[in-house]
């Protein structure tokens, strides 16, 4: 049998190993929607058919509304774990702007 002082050092432990998991899930699907955020973007400036542009840019403000999704989830990982600051989030992951429709 195990003391509970053991018992308690080894459910914190797993507590930090899931912390740690959560937060890399969290960076993963950021980084996953923000590469395709950004390819969705050059589709967008790489088209001159109106109809396939407009098509496009709706799939861009999905993606980007991913994005945005992503990146406060991982916000609030980041802040559960005691990290307030997230200006490398910022820096690595800025938020996509948003694509205004030509007239």
């Amino acid at each position: 049998m195990i003391s509970r002082s053991e018992a308690h050092r080894r459910i914190e432990e797993e507590i930090r190993r899931e912390k740690a998991a959560a937060l890399g899930r969290a960076g993963e699907r950021l980084e996953e929607a923000h590469r395709e955020a950004m390819s969705s973007l050059e589709r967008v400036e790489g088209t001159r058919d109106p109809r396939e542009r407009d098509r496009l840019v709706a799939e861009y403000e999905a993606a980007r509304a991913r994005v945005v999704t992503a990146r406060l989830a991982l916000m609030i990982q980041r802040e559960a774990i005691g990290l307030r600051h997230h200006g490398v989030v910022d820096q690595l992951f800025p938020e996509p702007p948003r694509h205004a429709r030509p007239r």
